[in-house]
């Protein structure tokens, strides 16, 4: 044992002074264009990035949601998945904000406990990063070093990429993510020579990340992302009919020679070659498109619900946006509603009092409500009414919102020992707990809804208008028939015995002798299930009291109890997806509001910023020499690529297949990035503004160089024609330089200039150039 230890050590000893003999080499690959794109991105990007300390423009609005975070309270945005947000807040989450800042106007000054450097870093790395990633695309697309560096080049100074991505803004992030996702997919597509390598499976995986992320920070994301995958759909679409994916040259490996049996034999086994070809082929397909339906599918959907379960996981506690979401929503987060309906009795049973609130939530969220009010004999138009106790829907929490459950066969008012669950199906009366009348509804119609039937609480006032106070109770998310009704997550629809009208919040508002509250209606004519008629139970109590003045006081005491539940994720997620698709902003117009045909000419501009003393100012302002080469390159481009199409039409090859398949493929991801970012703002209602149009920008920039190259390289036939093209472009980039040095005090907003020089910068007469008047 010892004479096997010690040739053991001999043997060690002797390969680790063999390899101690060797040179220990490192090779790194470094592109030193690369690195000085990112230094000067960088650079351009962080420069008095703290500068100006004071709101900016829409930091206002992402400030507030930052805030938020950093208190974890909950809050809606319907522009978009909350990835962006949560991004902006970790910046802040570094730097150590608390969250105590009132974003309430444009140029107020920050306090000391607001990291502005920290909270600005990720869009200004973002847009710095794009830089280098310019450059890389055109690399990745085929092109040569001087057009790749000529786009990176292109990327750095263009002012309004610079003025966006130094503040509290999200295009910065969103254009990185974009360009990041292009990027990782030409390199997976360059990598078809080595499948199912390392490097291949991390650059496709990167790809769907990169989509996910890019639509996780705005909606308008998803266009780049299906511009991904319609290129990876033509790609696989190639793939299918690739006969060489296999690698296996089967019927090469038979050479069927001789004669009689062996010639036979050779034949057979020729035969059984191919069929194991063909499966193998068949095999090989298969596991292409699934790895890209994985990446490209499976992994962005993944994520995206990933970034909702953070979201939601931060924002546990009740906040200003909670009335928008249902009752079963806001009593999932801390405070607010859980606080008041925490440790309800879960079963609805006779005797119940209740809070009925409308599913539907819009035009407010609202409560079924009466009050001794009565509806007017004669209306304005002349219609009679039933003149008894007005029924409405009232946007906030009052005493006169409670309603008891009674069973029609029984005269009393609480909940039996034990109680009597109602169910799916089953008829009851809905006595108003204030005033004690029961619901009901009749042939008379309704106030604002001629074509509804009214609803009121009865009165008699001996006009033999019989009661009609029997409803009839449908559970809409019910498992069986027999379901019982439950607080907060019940929907429950109440349908008229008499008349089969529905109880239904038709929106409309009263006027002054309803108080402007909502009109409920019974919808007789229904075309079919409508949130609107939908109701659930908010707040819930077991009735004590028979007698009616012990009943108020019942109604107007809180709810002593100390149980809550929760919604599933799934659930939750469903419903805040829902609102925020559905949810309607604010289209009023803004004084820097903008049409997407005022983009492309940068006929507009947006004053971010003014100097509260001086005349220091930032504006949102584009290059124009690269504005306009960009427009016109994308229209040399298409004019180029049709010519090409037609000529190819009748047989005439002006191009080398792969120069073509090169100069389509840039077309196809460059040329449909912009058109993808762009053209569906013009289908879009809402308020637009100029830094919607910087995604699809970016694309031109990158498109810019490759059509300058391909100029040079295939249209220029002369080395005369070339040599004069090549100083244009370089006497064209000189300019572009000089309009980015111009304009450069209004990007960066840190010299005061002069009114003379600011009308000096008014190249437009749209352009609105803030002058002080002293």
């Amino acid at each position: 044992m010892a004479t096997g230890q010690g040739a053991l050590l001999s043997l060690l000893s002797y390969k680790m002074s063999g390899f101690l003999k060797q040179p220990l080499v490192v090779r790194a690959d470094i592109n030193l264009n690369v690195l000085a794109l990112a230094g000067l991105g960088l650079l351009s990007r962080l420069w008095r990035l703290t500068y100006p300390r004071a709101v900016v423009f829409d930091e206002v609005y992402y400030g507030q949601y930052i805030s938020f975070y950093m208190k974890r309270v909950f809050f809606l945005d319907g522009s978009g998945p909350p990835l962006g947000h949560m991004l902006l807040a970790l910046g802040g989450y570094l730097g150590g904000f608390d969250g105590n800042f009132l974003w309430n106007r444009i140029g107020a000054e920050y306090s000391s406990n607001v990291p502005v450097w920290s909270l600005r870093l990720l869009p200004a790395l973002a847009g710095a990063f794009s830089v280098p990633m310019a450059y890389q695309i055109v690399l990745e697309l085929r092109f040569s070093h001087c057009a790749a560096m000529g786009a990176g080049l292109l990327m750095l100074i263009e002012n309004a990429l610079i003025t966006q991505s130094r503040l509290i803004l999200l295009e910065a992030v969103l254009i990185f993510f974009s360009l990041l996702s292009v990027l990782s997919y030409l390199k997976f597509s360059n990598l078809q020579h080595s499948p199912f390598s390392l490097s291949w499976w991390f650059w496709l995986v990167l790809t769907g990340v990169a989509c996910s992320c890019t639509v996780g920070i705005k909606y308008m994301g998803v266009f780049t992302y299906l511009l991904v995958l319609s290129v990876a759909a033509a790609h696989a679409w190639h793939l299918v009919g690739d006969q060489t994916l296999s690698n296996v040259g089967a019927e090469s490996r038979w050479h069927p020679g001789g004669g009689g049996a062996k010639r036979a034999e050779c034949v057979a086994l020729s035969g059984w070659g191919r069929q194991c070809f063909s499966v193998l082929w068949q095999v090989c397909v298969c596991c292409h498109l699934l790895a890209r339906a994985v990446a490209l599918l499976v992994i962005p959907a993944l994520m995206y619900l990933l970034f909702f379960y953070v979201h939601l996981s931060i924002l546990f506690r009740s906040g200003p946006h909670d009335q928008v979401m249902s009752s079963a929503f806001q009593a999932s987060l801390e405070g607010g509603l859980a606080r008041i309906t925490r440790g309800q009795p879960l079963e609805v049973a006779y005797g119940s009092q209740v809070t009925l609130k409308s599913a539907f939530g819009k035009p407010v969220p609202c409560w079924l409500h009466s009050h001794q009010s009565t509806y007017p004999v004669i209306y304005e138009n002349g219609r009679g009414s039933s003149h008894q106790q007005q029924v409405t829907c009232y946007p906030f929490k009052d005493v006169n919102n409670w309603w008891i459950v009674k069973d029609p066969g029984r005269h009393q008012l609480v909940v039996s020992n034990p109680p009597r669950p109602v169910r799916h199906g089953d008829t009851v009366q809905l006595v108003h707990g204030m005033t004690a009348r029961l619901l009901n509804t009749h042939d008379v119609a309704a106030p604002l809804s001629p074509h509804a039937q009214e609803i009121s609480c009865y009165v008699d006032h001996n006009i033999s208008m019989p009661a009609q106070n029997l409803w009839r109770l449908e559970i809409v998310n019910r498992d069986s028939d027999r379901d019982v009704w439950k607080t907060i997550m019940s929907e429950v629809r109440f349908v008229h015995v008499n008349t089969s009208a529905i109880l239904k919040l038709s929106g409309a508002h009263l006027p002054d002798w309803g108080f402007r509250q909502l009109e409920v209606v019974g919808e007789k004519l229904s075309r079919g299930f409508h949130e609107s008629m939908v109701w659930n139970v908010e707040e819930h109590r077991y009735g004590k009291s028979q007698e009616q003045r012990e009943r108020e006081l019942e109604l107007h005491s809180p709810i002593q109890t100390d149980v809550s539940r929760n919604l599933s994720f799934m659930a939750r997620f469903s419903e805040l997806q829902w609102r925020m698709l559905t949810l309607r902003t604010d289209d009023s117009e803004h004084k820097y509001s903008s049409t997407p045909l005022e983009w492309v000419t940068l006929d507009t501009n947006i004053a971010y910023w003014l100097h509260p003393k001086s005349s220091a100012q930032i504006h949102l302002l584009g290059n124009v020499v690269i504005w306009a080469s960009a427009s016109l390159a994308t229209g040399t481009y298409a004019l180029l690529f049709l010519w090409y199409l037609l000529r190819r039409r009748r047989n005439a090859c002006d191009l080398p297949e792969d120069d073509w398949l090169r100069w389509v493929l840039a077309g196809s991801l460059c040329c449909g990035g912009w058109a993808v970012n762009y053209l569906p703002f013009f289908l879009m209602e809402k308020t637009l503004f100029l830094y919607h149009y910087l995604p699809a920008l970016t694309f031109q920039i990158i498109l810019l160089p490759v059509v300058l190259q391909h100029v040079g390289d295939h249209l220029c036939r002369s080395q005369l024609q070339r040599s004069v093209f090549g100083a244009l472009v370089v006497a064209w980039y000189s300019s572009a330089c000089h309009v980015f040095s111009t304009l450069r005090p209004l990007t960066y907003g840190d010299t005061s200039l002069s009114p003379s020089e600011l009308r000096a910068l008014r190249w437009k007469d749209s352009w609105d150039i803030l002058i002080r008047k002293y």
